[in-house]
């Protein structure tokens, strides 16, 4: 399974651990994704997608459409 979100595309960014004594190793910061069933518009029916919390509080105020 990508951990990607299948509305806005968003995946993960790259970045830095940094410890006490400043030594930096990469890290990945994910996504926060959730399975959500949204009743979708145009095909009448119940449908299951993974999203991030940005597409779905998006999805809520009616920024995208399903």
């Amino acid at each position: 399974m990508v951990k990607k979100c299948k509305l806005s595309g968003k995946s993960f960014n790259n970045g830095y651990s940094v410890s006490h004594s400043h030594k930096r190793t990469k890290k990945r910061q994910y996504v926060n994704l959730q399975k959500k069933r949204i009743w979708s518009e145009t095909q009448q029916k119940w449908i299951t997608i993974t999203l991030s919390t940005k597409a779905l509080k998006s999805l809520a105020k009616g920024i995208y459409s399903i």
